[in-house]
């Protein structure tokens, strides 16, 4: 295998080659540690880099696997996690300037349980400020490795640059808007989006409480599954967390989908995307026919009250993660993350109870939908790969705001399940993806789904030219 096959793996090829000894964990963390000092430094990804201590965990993976302690399809796997996760003495910033000193007490159950499955953690990946929708004015933002001229995707930018520029081999996002889905499609990755309280908010900074959803970004629905049964389940250190048994995720990868009911309103998926997004759709949609899903026509509810009232929702819980700190040291915020909390500081009692009102009709209202089908297909996004010039004003101008998020929130909402799935690319040579959405609880069905989407296509193989 070339040093140049070698970063871009998917992690359980990677894992399967490890534990059949024909790479080390030591091997594989050295080139992702050379690789990322000769292209960090272009591609800001990383918010820190952690050589040392994984350098130590992998070489524990290699003496447990010479030894036959093999933990699971992540043991001796470099991986990162998005830097809202503490790690114990570890600085943690969320992308702000007033936490860089914060050195939490604690580790996030997320980075326990990964560490628990054999996983190597290289550092800790670049965000926005507070996991909103811009960086902070001091902090770089990271480069989408296909194109610099390109967005690379909110939030959860640095997981998805470090992903797709095989600077690790899976790392860990959040989505409270999309900010798992949208870096997935602005670079070519497979993410899962779980139901609500699927996986632990335990040791995360926190955007918005109940519209947080923390999940893997990944090169494959396999890689998602493996990353995803390590992660998820209930957990003592947060009641929020799902009691319901975890189940065996990559065991059910391979059952295909043939005879599963999949939910399409054209109407709908055709509201507010551009002519390259359809095109993605439809042939999406000719290889899940291919595979056997059962095409049934649904009406999704409408969207419109629902994405409007994410805004002051959002700004509300903000504002309750931030009271220590805003408005006491509001000039060390950035404009957007600051425009969004005051919203929150101005909705009434009245106005939140009726937006939780509202929010609940909507969720019953798709959760009646699934009644009738096992995934819907949608959008991840209305536009494909937009540039960042596009992006530049997105923080505070609330009709692009509105169009980005429009099949994204919905589902933030609702704390429905995705699978964000590469499908094609545009005419600038950039990725463009789609979603699956499922009932709650239906994670199995959105990998073993993408898994057999991407064993009858290769668009997911596919990676920027950066050698």
């Amino acid at each position: 295998m070339t040093q140049t096959e070698l970063p871009y793996l998917e992690l359980t090829e990677l894992t399967q080659r490890i534990q059949a000894k024909q790479i080390s964990p030591v091997e594989a963390t050295e080139a992702m540690l050379s690789r990322i000092v000769a292209l960090d430094g272009q591609l800001k990804s990383y918010a820190l880099v952690m050589a040392e201590e994984a350098r130590a965990a992998a070489r524990q993976a290699e003496a447990e696997i010479a030894r036959g302690e093999i933990k699971g399809p992540l043991h001796g796997a470099p991986i990162a996690v998005k830097d809202l996760c503490w790690m114990t003495g570890v600085p943690t910033a969320a992308g702000m300037t007033i936490h860089h000193d914060f050195r939490p007490q604690d580790t996030a159950t997320v980075v326990k349980r990964l560490q628990a499955a054999g996983a190597i953690i290289l550092g800790k990946l670049q965000l926005t400020e507070g996991a909103y929708v811009d960086h902070h004015p001091q902090i770089p933002p990271p480069v989408n490795p296909w194109s610099a001229e390109h967005w690379s995707g909110a939030s959860s930018s640095g997981s998805g640059v470090a992903t797709a520029a095989g600077l690790c081999y899976g790392s860990l996002g959040s989505d409270t808007g999309g900010s798992i889905r949208f870096p997935c499609a602005a670079q070519g990755l497979t993410g899962v989006k779980p139901t609500w309280g699927r996986v632990s908010r335990y040791g995360v900074f926190e955007l918005a409480a109940t519209l947080d959803h923390i999940g893997p970004m990944t090169r494959s629905a396999a890689d998602a599954a493996a990353m995803l049964a390590a992660i998820a389940g209930a957990d003592p250190d947060d009641p929020t967390a799902l009691q319901a048994p975890v189940p065996d995720y990559m065991a059910e990868l391979e059952g295909g989908i043939a005879g599963l009911r999949l939910g399409i309103d054209e109407a709908w998926m055709g509201a507010a995307t551009d002519a390259a997004t359809q095109g993605v759709l439809q042939a999406a949609l000719a290889v899940l026919k291919k595979l056997g899903v059962e095409v049934v026509p649904v009406r999704f509810p409408d969207t419109a009250a629902v994405i409007e009232d994410w805004f002051p929702l959002c700004g509300a819980e903000v504002a309750v993660a931030h009271k220590a700190t805003y408005p006491a040291r509001k000039g060390e915020y950035g404009s957007s993350l600051s425009a969004l909390i005051e919203l929150g500081h101005g909705l009434t009692g009245m106005g939140y109870q009726e937006i939780v009102l509202r929010r609940i009709d909507f969720r019953g209202r798709v959760a009646a939908m699934f009644e009738g089908i096992d995934l819907l297909l949608a959008p991840a996004q209305g536009f494909a790969s937009p540039t960042l010039a596009k992006m530049a004003t997105a923080g505070e101008d609330a009709a692009l705001m509105q169009a980005l998020l429009g099949y994204t929130c919905p589902f933030d909402m609702t704390g429905s399940p995705t699978i964000t799935l590469p499908g094609g690319f545009t005419d600038a040579g950039t990725p463009i993806a789609f979603q699956l959405v499922g009932p709650h609880l239906s994670e199995a069905v959105l990998c073993r789904a993408g898994h057999a989407f991407q064993g009858a296509t290769d668009v997911h193989r596919q990676h920027p030219a950066l050698g």
